[in-house]
């Protein structure tokens, strides 16, 4: 198999992790559809300037957030919600406690979409993907201690919403910094 004919298959089985980060970073499906689609061709357009040895994975996710964030800084980037799914999997539970999760599935992520760009890059990477902080920082080009503070600000963030959700919103505390 030609080298390019190999990466390109590779990239195919990246897929569904590049469209559940996109669908992170943008918060609707249509606009994660396009990111990754514009994603991959950039990639394919770029295959001379991939280091062979390097993890694709990592150069895609850079690619992908790259854009995303010329997207935001074009003014092209305007949703904030993420479509649910059709409920199907759902009906054979109940309908209630389903349509609760649902809502607060919904509220979780137009809080992530609340996130500063860099902060929600970097949850989504290691809350969501599940990479180590020093593979988020080496994958958004920043210090391991940007990655570990864009991360506690982004989770305190949500942490103070998710206690506003009970109805008793409580001042900070002296110790929430997020970081633990």
């Amino acid at each position: 198999m030609h080298p390019d004919q190999k990466l390109k298959s590779e990239i195919r089985a990246l897929l569904p992790r590049l469209r559940r980060f996109a669908v992170g970073l943008t918060g609707s499906l249509d606009a994660a559809d396009d990111l990754v689609q514009s994603t991959c061709e950039r990639a394919i357009r770029s295959l001379d300037r991939f280091r062979p040895g390097s993890r694709l994975d990592s150069w895609m996710y850079k690619i992908m957030q790259n854009l995303h964030f010329n997207a935001i800084r074009d003014g092209r980037t305007r949703s904030r919600y993420v479509e649910l799914n059709d409920g199907s999997a759902d009906a054979a539970i109940d309908g209630v406690r389903a349509i609760e999760a649902r809502l607060d599935v919904a509220d979780l992520w137009r809080h992530v979409g609340e996130l500063d760009p860099d902060q929600r890059a970097v949850l989504l990477l290691v809350a969501v993907e599940g990479y180590s902080y020093q593979e988020t920082a080496d994958l958004v080009g920043v210090p391991i201690g940007t990655v570990t503070s864009r991360l506690a600000r982004a989770r305190l963030h949500l942490r103070r919403r998710i206690e506003a959700w009970g109805g008793h919103e409580r001042p900070a505390r002296a110790d929430d910094t997020g970081v633990r």
